[in-house]
C-alpha cells in the first residue's frame, strides 16, 4: 500500500495566556495508506483533535511536515446535529459541496444515490436536520463527506454523540463503505472498543505525544504501554464473565498540563511502573522487544494481558 497522509515529527503549539505554550502536539510521526484505517485514540487532551485539523488543513504546523498525496480530504464530525446547517434540508447539506465544486448539474442523480449508499431514502430528501435522528443526521454528514469522492476521510469522534446500538450500526457503515468505495480513514476516538473492528493500525496518544503504534490486533492482544493496557481496561466488554475478571486498571491523578508538562516520560506521574528513570530520560518511540510495535516506555509489558 502507498503512503496517502504522511506527518513527519508534527508539532503544533499554541499561546498560552500566561505567556507560554500549549504543546498539543510534540513531535508525532505517523503515515495512512490507501484504504487503510488509522485510529488515534486518547484521552480529551492528548492532541488527536489537533492533528484531524493539521491533516486538514485548517491550520498550520509550528513545525514539522504533513503531506496528502490524494486528490481530497474530507471531514465528518463528532456532533452530527451540530455540524449540520439546521435552516438547510438534508438534500442541500449533501449537495452543497457539488455546488462548490462547480458541479451543480450532478446534484439531481448524485446526491440520491449518496443517500441510497448510506442507508437513507429518498423520503429524508426534504427533511431538516431537527427531523432526522442521531444516526440518521450522522448518516446525511457522511453523504456529505462523501459527495466529492475524496481518498481520505478525518472522522473526529463520529459515534461518541450516538446511543451504543446506532455506534454500531455507523461503524459497519463505514466499514462497508470503505471496501466498497477504496476510501481510507483516519479515526480520532478516546474509546478503544470503538475503533476495535474498524481499524488496522492504532496510534495511542498521552498528552501530544505517541506512546505506542501497531496494527490493530497486536495492540489489543498485547499492548505494551500502562497508558493503553489502562484505556483498555476502561473500555467496556460483551461477556460478562470476563467483565467480572479482567484486570481493572485506574489511573492516579489527572492528565498533566500540556503547558507544562512532566519531564522525562510524561505519563510517569500516573504510571505505577515509574522508576528513577522516567523522571529524567524520555523514552524514545522505538522496537523493543516486539517487530512494528513502538512502544515509548522505558518498561514496556512484554506478555500477553488476558
Amino acid at each position: 500500500m502507498s503512503d496517502l497522509l504522511v506527518a513527519t515529527n508534527l508539532v503544533k503549539h499554541f499561546p498560552a495566556r500566561n505567556g507560554g505554550v500549549v504543546r498539543a502536539v510534540d513531535g508525532v510521526s505517523f503515515t495512512v495508506s490507501r484504504s487503510e484505517t488509522v485510529a488515534l485514540v486518547g484521552e480529551s487532551g492528548s492532541g488527536k483533535s489537533t492533528i484531524a485539523r493539521l491533516a486538514l488543513g485548517l491550520t498550520r504546523p509550528t513545525a514539522g511536515t504533513i503531506q496528502f498525496r490524494g486528490r481530497r480530504v474530507q471531514m465528518v464530525f463528532q456532533d452530527p446535529y451540530a455540524s449540520l446547517d439546521p435552516r438547510m434540508t438534508a438534500k442541500s447539506i449533501v449537495a452543497e459541496p457539488l455546488v462548490i465544486a462547480r458541479k451543480r448539474r450532478d446534484v439531481t442523480t448524485r446526491v440520491p444515490e449518496l443517500f441510497e449508499l448510506v442507508g437513507l431514502g429518498t423520503e429524508h430528501l426534504a427533511r431538516f436536520p431537527h427531523e432526522l435522528s442521531g444516526g440518521q443526521r450522522q448518516r446525511v454528514g457522511i453523504a456529505r463527506a462523501l459527495a466529492l469522492d475524496p481518498d481520505l476521510v478525518v472522522l473526529d469522534e463520529p459515534v461518541s454523540a450516538l446511543d451504543v446500538s446506532i455506534q454500531a450500526q455507523i461503524l459497519n457503515l463505514l466499514a462497508e463503505l470503505q471496501e466498497r468505495l477504496d476510501v481510507s480513514y483516519l479515526f480520532i476516538a478516546h474509546d478503544l472498543a470503538v475503533i476495535r473492528h474498524i481499524a488496522d493500525r492504532v496510534a495511542v496518544m498521552h498528552l501530544g505525544k505517541i506512546v505506542e503504534t501497531a496494527d490493530a490486533d497486536a495492540l489489543f492482544d498485547m499492548p505494551a504501554h500502562p497508558y493503553t493496557r489502562a484505556l483498555l481496561s476502561a473500555a467496556p466488554v460483551v461477556d460478562p464473565v470476563e467483565e467480572r475478571t479482567r484486570e481493572r486498571i485506574v489511573l492516579r491523578g489527572e492528565l498533566p498540563s500540556a503547558e507544562d508538562p512532566p519531564s522525562g516520560c510524561r505519563f510517569r506521574t500516573r504510571c505505577w511502573r515509574a522508576a528513577d528513570q522516567c523522571a529524567v530520560e524520555e523514552p524514545a518511540l522505538i522496537d523493543r522487544d516486539r517487530v512494528d510495535h513502538p512502544v515509548a516506555c522505558h518498561f514496556p509489558e512484554v506478555a500477553a494481558v488476558s
